[in-house]
This record gives C-alpha cells, structure tokens and sequence, in this order.
C-alpha cells in the first residue's frame, strides 16, 4: 500500500489524488494528512523541506514533489495522464508548469495573510502574486483546452479549485471559456470526493 501524505486543502494533494482517480489507484493508497506547522510531524522526516504532498512507498522511499508522484503514478499504471508523445507531452507537462505556477502564487497570498503578522504584511508582495495568477488565467482563457484528458488540465482544475476555496469565484467573471471549461471538469471521477471544504 502506497501512503500518501497530504491535506484536504492542499491543491498539489488534490491533483495528485485526481490523478490516481483517473488511473484507477485510488484503492492502493492510502491517505493520511500532514500538519506542515508541526515539528513533530513525521512530514519532516519523510520529506526534509516539510512539505505536501509526499508518497512514502512501499519499500520505504519517499518521492516528493507532485510533479514526481504524478510521474510515478503514471508510470505503474502504464500511462494515462502524461502523453508520451513528444508532440503532446510537452504541451502537456507546460500546462501543468503553469497551473502549478497559479497555484504556488495563490498559495503565496494566503500565507502573506496566514504566517506574517499584520502589521508586517506587504500588499505590493500580494498584488505581485495576484498578478500572476490573473496572467496564468488570462492565457488559459485564450488556450485550446479541447482534447483528450491529460496532466495539465488536472493541474488547471486543482487550481481553479483552489481560487474557489480561498478566494471566491469572481476570476469567472474575466474569464468565461475558462468557468464554463471548469463545470464540465467538475464530473471528472473523484473531483468531488477530493473536494476541500470551505
């Protein structure tokens, strides 16, 4: 049994248990949160940066960042998310590059708010990560997101999840092909059984 560690909030958790969905693994791991604050989380002993999400495996190894236990999860289970056509695969593991992005910039907002005291927190800092996003959103708005399923349009939707938890639904607002492309990734298989509560 493979052991996943991870938080339901966590959009890199998210992606990497949509992916396991998708590949019918979801029954060969196990689930077992992580508190990144916590010193006495065994999180630091399994990955030295302390960070989610992180795939302890069955002989021990430890695999970390999302992007590699996507990889792996693809790779035993003989592929399905990654193309391995190069035409495709490229395209693919860059639209994951920048979902990710979009998330790592969200995520940067929240801990402005969640880790600096009040006093210290910088709105430029802020702006500067919001600006990201916008982008990121701005040229998914305009991509041909058609096609079939791959990694990149599972990092998209974890990402567009997360703005929705932490942030409200008013990207929609600047961005209807990318709302409306959402709502149908929303019946993908377990989106709404790894679906953050607010």
């Amino acid at each position: 049994m493979l052991t996943l560690r991870s938080s339901p909030a966590s959009p890199f958790g998210r992606k990497v248990k949509l992916v396991a969905y998708r590949l019918g693994l979801m029954d060969q791991i196990e689930i077992v949160n992580a508190d990144t604050t916590d010193p006495s989380d065994t999180l630091r002993a399994q990955n030295p940066l302390g960070k989610i999400p992180a795939l302890i495996l069955e002989d021990g190894q430890v695999l970390y960042d999302s992007r590699v236990i996507v990889e792996y999860l693809d790779h035993i289970a003989g592929g399905g998310v990654i193309p391995a056509d190069p035409a495709l695969r490229f395209p693919a593991l860059t639209m994951q590059a920048l979902a990710d992005g979009v998330m790592d910039a969200a995520l940067l907002q929240v801990y402005e708010k969640r880790w600096r005291d009040e006093g210290l927190r910088s709105e430029r800092w802020a702006s500067h990560q919001a600006d990201k996003v916008a982008r990121g959103l701005a040229a998914f708005e305009a991509s041909d997101l058609s096609g079939p399923l791959h990694i990149g349009h599972i990092a998209l939707g974890c990402a567009l999840g997360y703005l929705d938890l932490r942030f409200g639904t008013e990207w929609r607002d600047t961005n209807p092909a990318l709302a409306t492309w959402f709502a149908e990734f929303s019946h993908e298989p377990g989106f709404l059984e790894t679906k953050p509560k607010a």
